[in-house]
């Protein structure tokens, strides 16, 4: 497989990531802002493979790699934020409330995003939408790593 297949096939899958994410979004299920935060480098690995047809060097292949480990590692946070392994932010997730006054906590709970970082609105296999990502987004950089190491 050449340089150039591998990175349609990389730039290819965060496409089809990113328009999962959308059609998950139009079923109903709206995204937090951890969610949102993983698009993006989808997004930028798209452009990226497109530029790459035009300026097919290691460099921009590298760049690809960048942005699919980084959503992908996005995911893993999100994914142990979602399974209580650590605690996200607290915009998006209930935090520690046990110092709190009354008054506090209403305040917290009227300012908290409708939909919560911490929650898992979906899974597949016992996994999220998060973790799947993750899995997904750092084999696709792995892709990259590949189209970067083969010679022209």
């Amino acid at each position: 497989m050449s340089r150039a297949h591998i990175v349609v096939t990389a730039a290819g899958g965060s496409a089809l990531l990113l328009a999962g994410a959308f059609i998950f979004q139009m079923l109903g299920y709206p995204p937090c802002q951890m969610c949102i935060w993983q698009r993006w480098p989808h997004a930028f690995a798209f452009v990226i493979g497109i530029a790459f047809l035009v300026i097919p060097s290691r460099i921009v292949a590298l760049l690809g790699a960048l942005a699919a480990a980084t959503t992908g590692l996005i995911g893993v946070y999100h994914a142990g934020v979602e399974q209580k392994w650590w605690e996200g932010p607290t915009a998006c997730s209930s935090g520690d409330i046990s110092n709190l006054t009354p008054e506090q906590l209403l305040e917290q709970i009227m300012a908290a995003p409708l939909v919560r970082c911490d929650e898992i609105p979906w899974a597949l296999a016992g996994i999220s939408m998060a973790g799947w990502n993750a899995i997904i987004s750092l084999f696709l950089a792995g892709l990259w790593i590949v189209a970067a190491r083969r010679s022209a």
